[in-house]
């Protein structure tokens, strides 16, 4: 007896998500963000690769503040693209589009003294920030206050990593309280 061919059926629908933004509000705002998710995953990568090769005296006080830093950094990936998808656009699919949007710099060198490890990551952290404000600014103008909201949260997690990368870069004659 012959096997019936099974019922052919019709593609997934693309995500309509109900949204009360303008049509031309939702893809500015995903550019936006969909620029922080590669930023906030190459500095993910990039805070991990010192995490794992940080050496000198310091090494287990700094090797735990990167894994820290990286685990937040890492949250805030899946918080920027789940709120992409929620209006109903699309984020990142791969490494290399990652690699296409990101605006951090790799940093591919063999050896990096702790010191700069602080220092570029400083340098990183404040980059996203302003970033992160520029896409605020974005949000702003189109009233959306749950994508303000949580880049509001991911600007003072930012913030609170650069200060920590700043004091543990301070020496013991550069003063302070």
């Amino acid at each position: 007896m012959a096997k019936k061919a099974a019922p052919k059926t019709k593609a997934a629908a693309r995500l309509s998500t109900q949204t009360d933004l303008s049509d031309n509000a939702i893809p500015e705002i995903a550019e936006a963000l969909n620029g922080l998710v590669a930023d906030n995953y190459a500095l993910y990568t990039k805070t991990k690769n010192f995490h794992w090769h940080v050496s000198g005296p310091h090494f287990r006080d700094y090797h735990l503040l990167f894994d820290d830093q990286a685990t937040e950094i890492f949250a805030s990936v899946d918080d920027l693209a789940e709120r992409v998808r929620k209006l109903g656009a699309k984020t990142v699919h791969s490494i290399g589009e990652i690699a296409k949007l990101q605006t951090i710099k790799d940093n591919n060198s063999d050896f990096v003294s702790p010191a700069d490890m602080l220092v570029e990551l400083m340098n990183d952290n404040k980059h996203i920030i302003g970033r992160m404000r520029a896409a605020h600014e974005i949000a702003d103008k189109h009233e959306d206050v749950a994508t303000a909201s949580i880049l509001e949260n991911f600007i003072d997690q930012a913030e609170k990593r650069n200060w920590f990368l700043f004091e543990a870069s301070r020496t013991g004659t550069d003063g302070g309280h």
